[in-house]
């Protein structure tokens, strides 16, 4: 699947006009009634994870043509902001590129929550993050994580560096800076990426990984448009952003073993049906241990898991079934679809989907 080809707004369209018909079909999606017989109604508020963005917009579009009497606001604010408006109340779920950590989940707090119970965390968004650049003439480049590690940090300064010719035999490489693009805002999208640097290259990039970026130099945006911006706007310029918001940019395939994977919905697939379950978690919370330091063949390692996160039980009980039917048809074969149209996401398997059901059964 090419992940540069599908435009949004376009294939949100579609997205709706198969959900309605699939609805009224009553076929294997969702299980939502169609439109003419829908009983829902109310307004869900959710916010988070700008990597979700195109993916919510194809949901959104889809379960709202299915249930007219629904409206759902979902804000791209980024998975840190998206998680402080879940913790105080602001918003009826979250999206977020990593599950609440285990001293947050500890501290607790979750305002729309009834007391002293427990969050589900629901992988429904799989993607690889992409390593994003502007080069004139240039579409592709082989890095390993040594190289790319050696960039974001600021080791590796120019881009005919000896580091990324070795990789890139028979590329008329630029004498030109380097200009690294970093989120400004705390981004799960971030954690991730760092976290793959920290696993893959431990010797170059010696920092944490976090959601804020941890070092000084390069540049800043705002959510993953503002990277996207940045790179296309600027020249010698590179980024990571979710692999649906790539365009016309040029991307790094990654060093992965012995060979170099190009990022893909398969390749993103894989890595995480290799990956373990955190521990220590409640029922219904489905967090994931990613595996960004695997040398396994075909696999593409620089990939984010990202959540819905709502209340196992809700404090106020008006928009429970609502909540629920919503993460039922985004965990569905049907809104995966969609999502994968829109963003050019992998599919979650059908063992994690039986996961993902229970715990959205669980939902009070």
């Amino acid at each position: 699947m090419n992940l540069k080809r599908f435009g949004a707004p376009a294939v949100i369209a579609m997205t709706a006009a198969l959900a309605l018909s699939s609805c009224a079909a009553n076929e294997g999606g969702s299980g939502e009634p169609a439109a003419s017989e829908s009983t829902l109604s109310g307004n869900l508020v959710g916010a988070g994870s700008s990597a979700q963005d195109a993916a919510q917009q194809a949901w959104i579009a889809a379960f709202q043509t299915a249930n007219p009497d629904v409206t759902i606001d979902y804000d791209p604010s980024g998975s840190g902001a998206g998680r402080d408006t879940f913790l105080e109340g602001a918003s009826d779920f979250a999206g977020s590129d990593r599950p609440f950590n285990d001293e947050e989940l500890a501290a607790g707090g979750f305002a729309k929550c009834a007391p002293d119970t427990s969050i589900v965390e629901l992988p429904v968004y799989i993607s690889p993050i992409a390593v994003v650049f502007n080069l004139e003439g240039i579409d592709s480049l082989n890095l390993d994580p040594a190289t790319i590690a050696g960039i974001f940090a600021g080791t590796i300064t120019t881009w005919n560096d000896p580091a990324i010719a070795a990789t890139n035999e028979g590329v008329e490489l630029p004498d030109l800076a380097i200009t690294p693009v970093h989120r400004s805002d705390d981004s799960g999208t971030t954690e991730n990426f760092t976290d793959y640097l920290a696993a893959a290259a431990p010797d170059v990039w010696t920092y944490e990984p976090d959601g804020v970026w941890p070092i000084e130099g390069g540049e800043a945006a705002q959510g993953t448009s503002g990277v996207i911006d940045a790179v296309t706007n600027g020249t010698g310029t590179i980024g990571y952003a979710d692999a649906s918001r790539a365009g016309d940019l040029g991307t790094a395939a990654v060093k992965v073993g012995d060979e170099f994977v190009e990022y893909s919905p398969e390749a993103a697939a894989a890595v995480v049906d290799a990956s373990p379950a955190a521990e220590g978690r409640e029922d219904g919370d489905l967090a994931i241990e990613v595996d960004h330091a695997t040398t396994e063949a075909g696999v593409y390692p620089v990939v984010l898991v990202s959540y819905l996160i709502g209340c196992k039980e809700y404090a106020e009980s008006d928009n429970v079934e609502l909540v629920k039917s919503y993460f039922s048809y985004v965990a569905s074969a049907e809104g995966q679809e969609a999502a994968a149209e829109a963003a050019g996401s992998a599919p979650i398997s059908d063992s994690l989907r039986e996961q993902i059901t229970a715990a959205i059964d669980s939902i009070q």
